[in-house]
């Protein structure tokens, strides 16, 4: 069973038995590779249970392809895993192609817009006025950002606790 042919279900966590059957391989393995491979690194639900994720699938999938079909010892794999995740291709020379970023860089619209539309207009008006009031204006634009930024770190924890009860339930 080769790691392409595995089809990993649309699924946000994974239980260790579904893993394991997954891979083929017991439990025990899975829980000894976690002491092996620190870039293997499942998260433990409320109950103490681990929950993988897509990416903790598709590493454990990496890893059994090095140690059981590429031949390489632990510490090899270990190697091997650690020059990948860099993004360096120590077979020949070259490096990884970067991933794309799963979340844009851009500003949201409601930034980008505020901004954009006034920023050349603002640059000279920021260029002309004196220093204390440039800090000023900067301290009240700087505290706006992060008020927004505090704003979104709270959806962002409502969401993961949200997913962490769906999970629980489901245990």
């Amino acid at each position: 069973m080769t790691p392409s042919s595995v089809i990993i279900p649309e699924k946000l966590f994974f239980k260790i038995g579904e893993v394991c059957d997954l891979l083929g391989v017991q439990a025990h393995v899975l829980r000894y590779w976690e002491t092996e491979f620190p870039m293997f690194a499942p998260q433990k639900n409320r109950a103490g249970q681990r929950t993988y994720r897509r990416r903790d699938v598709e590493m454990a999938l990496r890893i059994k392809e090095l140690l059981y079909d590429e031949k390489y010892t632990i510490a090899g794999a270990k190697q091997k895993l650690s020059s990948e995740v860099r993004g360096v291709h120590r077979d020949n020379g070259l490096s990884a192609r970067p991933k794309a970023p799963s979340r844009s860089l851009q500003p949201p619209p409601s930034l980008a817009a505020k901004f954009a539309s006034s920023q050349s207009a603002q640059n000279l008006a920021e260029e002309s006025k004196p220093r204390a009031a440039r800090s000023d204006d900067q301290r009240v634009a700087l505290r706006e950002i992060a008020k927004e930024l505090r704003e979104i770190l709270k959806i962002l924890d409502e969401g993961e606790q949200e997913i962490a009860t769906m999970v629980s339930e489901e245990l």
